[in-house]
């Protein structure tokens, strides 16, 4: 669960390290992002030379959260970290990056990132 302001590491290769959470798609009222929403974020730290650039704003899908999700089957998941990958647009979603790195929660693919779970390394 993120929310307004939040900090999250890119889980993906375009070159950006933190994103600061601008607003979470989903209605004007919608004040937390949990795992596969997507948001609008600000790039607040890359690398040089990069795809993308520090400042720039981007929309990305969150793959972890620190707080817990529940599961239909009665099971709970948490992450060490806030994460997102970076993506093209909400209607394509398509991944920037060519990699992704750490696991990710099968709630990304549930919600149509099927690429991006393709690309993990592990999907929980």
């Amino acid at each position: 669960m993120v929310q307004l302001r939040s900090i999250l590491k890119v889980a993906d290769n375009t070159g950006a390290k933190r994103l600061r959470l601008i607003l979470v798609h989903g209605g004007s009222k919608r004040r937390f992002g949990h795992v596969g929403d997507i948001i609008t974020a600000s790039v607040t730290q890359a690398d040089p030379n990069s795809a993308v650039k520090k400042g720039q704003m981007v929309k990305a899908v969150i793959v972890r959260s620190r707080k817990e999700t529940g599961r239909p089957d009665g099971t709970y998941i948490r992450f060490d970290d806030n994460a997102a990958v970076i993506i093209e647009n909400p209607t394509t979603k398509a991944p920037i990056g060519t990699r992704v790195f750490g696991a990710i929660a099968r709630e990304v693919k549930d919600n149509g990132f099927n690429k991006i779970a393709s690309l993990a390394p592990e999907v929980l």
